[in-house]
């Protein structure tokens, strides 16, 4: 019998693939139910979602936006205890978002912080216009100025103090040398700072007098004062971890010495040692007669705070990167600081991103721990609302208030920070 021998003339077309392994029921087939261990957990957890949802959503949709005070909740929800009592928020939301900063200028902390948004984005997204960061390096002089008022001469000769140790550094360094140059870029803007910005401000506020009105520091509260602590001591601790973390592998015996000294005596002491010291101790260290501002010192040690724990992350990723890189930096012929500036803090930076933004994130959470030194964050005001006869007894209202705004900060920065992973990513997946 012979043998029959057939070949395929035409190819078979493309179908569709089941629709059991595409679109919703494909995702929840492969990310729910893929095991039968899988299938049960995934009920369980649904069921528990239920359970919790059921007890939530009746206390959360509680109609007493328009209660004027806790007897009035408990009137519109006919006497009982399982809904929320949301009059308190309605009531006391600016309080809670500004303090008792003064109603007729909230202008100026609305400006503020519009203007942090701009002064931001050029730094977090590469793809806006450069010449955006004109306006960053400005924004830190231009912010008290705002929150606090007085004249707008202080931040100008301040950073005047910046342009001069810039130019003393610039001219020095080709007569003088580079460490002499550094040292007269950090001792200008100091003398200036100390002997002569405040008579030039009084100087040219007499003959310009351009001026906000002043508004106390004991005014500022709630989020607005959080935000300025978390948003200065996260900007400036970056810069300062790095020099301390480059500080404690230095060759130099004293700088290495100072360096580890600061960061493990900062990083053995707790944050709210750190805080009684700002606003008792302090200011027994300073001259007789010397005004020194209590946010000014507590933004100081959360900020030393910060930089201490931004070196070790900093170190850490220094420590990761190959000593390759080292080496093929000193095949280039670079220095030391072009070498940190352009091959070895990218990357030593990208590889701590998930350290670093976890410390920022630390540090704005621990700003609500100025409340225990009499300064009115969120917290400090809740306990203040609930001290009004008419509030009190609220609690899970105010605190879950507080705990959502900062789950939208903290959740904000942690979702910036995987997609600065994800468009820095460099390795093969």
């Amino acid at each position: 019998m012979a043998d029959i021998h057939f070949v395929r003339k035409a190819m078979i077309e493309e179908q569709e693939p089941p629709a059991a392994t595409t679109g919703v029921a494909g995702w929840i087939r492969e990310n729910l139910f893929s095991s039968p261990l899988n299938a049960v957990l995934s009920i369980l957890s649904l069921g528990f979602v239920v359970y919790v949802l059921s007890a939530l959503l009746p206390w959360v949709m509680s109609p007493t936006w328009s209660a004027a005070s806790l007897n009035e909740c408990r009137e519109l929800i006919g006497g009982g205890h399982g809904k929320a009592c949301w009059g308190v928020i309605r009531e006391r939301w600016l309080q809670l978002m500004f303090g008792f900063y003064p109603k007729e200028l909230y202008w100026r902390v609305v400006l503020d912080f519009a203007l942090l948004l701009v002064a931001v984005a050029p730094v977090l997204f590469n793809t806006l216009p450069r010449k955006m960061l004109i306006f960053s390096a400005i924004y830190p002089f231009l912010m008290p100025w705002l929150l606090w008022g007085g004249s707008i001469w202080n931040p100008v000769v301040a950073a005047a103090g910046f342009v001069l140790g810039f130019l003393a550094h610039k001219y020095a360094k080709p007569v003088l040398g580079g460490l002499t140059a550094v040292i007269l870029a950090f001792l200008v803007p100091v003398l200036w700072w100390f002997l002569l910005a405040g008579p030039v401000a009084d100087g040219l506020a007499s003959v310009l007098p351009l001026a906000l009105e002043t508004v106390e520091s004991r005014n500022f509260g709630g989020f607005m004062l959080s935000i300025t602590i978390g948003v200065v001591a996260i900007a400036i601790s970056l810069p300062i971890g790095i020099v301390l973390a480059l500080g404690r592998q230095s060759d130099l015996f004293i700088v290495r010495s100072l360096s580890v000294g600061f960061i493990e005596f900062i990083r053995g002491v707790p944050l709210i040692t750190l805080l009684f010291v700002a606003s008792t101790l302090l200011n027994i260290f300073m001259p007789p007669g010397t005004d020194f501002d209590i946010i000014l010192r507590v933004i100081i040690m959360v900020t030393l705070f910060a930089s201490a724990y931004m070196a070790e992350v900093v170190r850490g990723g220094l420590a990761a990167l190959p000593r390759g890189q080292y080496e093929a930096a000193d095949a280039l012929g670079l220095d030391f600081w072009m070498a940190q500036r352009l091959i070895i803090m990218p990357q030593a930076l990208k590889i701590s991103i998930p350290g670093i933004v976890s410390t920022f994130i630390g540090v704005f959470k621990d700003t609500t721990l100025v409340s225990i030194i009499g300064l009115l964050d969120p917290i400090g005001l809740s306990n203040s609302i609930r001290a009004d006869q008419a509030w009190n007894g609220v609690v899970w209202e105010l605190y879950g208030f507080i705990a959502l705004m900062f789950f939208i900060f903290c959740f904000s920065m942690s979702r910036y920070s995987m997609y600065l992973e994800r468009k820095l990513q460099t390795g093969h997946r």
